[in-house]
């Protein structure tokens, strides 16, 4: 696997380390006083203090308002529910609760979106057929 990098912009850097480590329990890289790199399951994604934000529109799919600009992971089946669990638990506000999407479709896949504090949009999902990832038929 080749891991990806992703730098995000964030206006609470702390609030935000916070979020990444103690609701989604992951680790963290190196760090300086304006960022962090945040090990997301093996990728590296880096959190950049930023003054501002950007307004993020939306795009209908399968019936739901699904932020263009977001960034997620594909976790195992077993997993899924667990981490669902774990962010409802933290008192954290789904943008889209946890559903079955494109239920009976060559892409059918259980997904949920969240928001870190800075409002970056974040979406984990999983497929009971890992290899339907990119299936088209």
């Amino acid at each position: 696997m080749n891991p990806f990098h992703l730098a995000i912009p964030v206006t609470d850097l702390a609030a935000t380390r916070q979020f990444y480590t103690d609701t989604l329990g992951l680790a963290i890289g190196r760090e300086d006083e304006r960022w962090v790199d945040v090990d997301f399951f093996g990728h590296q994604v880096t959190l950049h203090l930023s003054e501002s934000m950007e307004s993020s529109p939306t795009n209908a799919v399968d019936g739901e308002d699904v932020p263009v600009r977001h960034f997620g992971v594909v976790v195992p089946l077993a997993d899924w529910d667990g981490l669902a669990a774990t962010v409802r638990d933290a008192g954290v506000e789904f943008v889209i609760e946890p559903v079955i999407r494109f239920a009976g479709e060559p892409g059918e896949q259980r997904t949920f979106f969240v928001r870190d504090p800075s409002g970056n949009v974040l979406e984990f999902k999983s497929f009971a057929d890992p290899d339907a990832l990119f299936r088209r038929d």
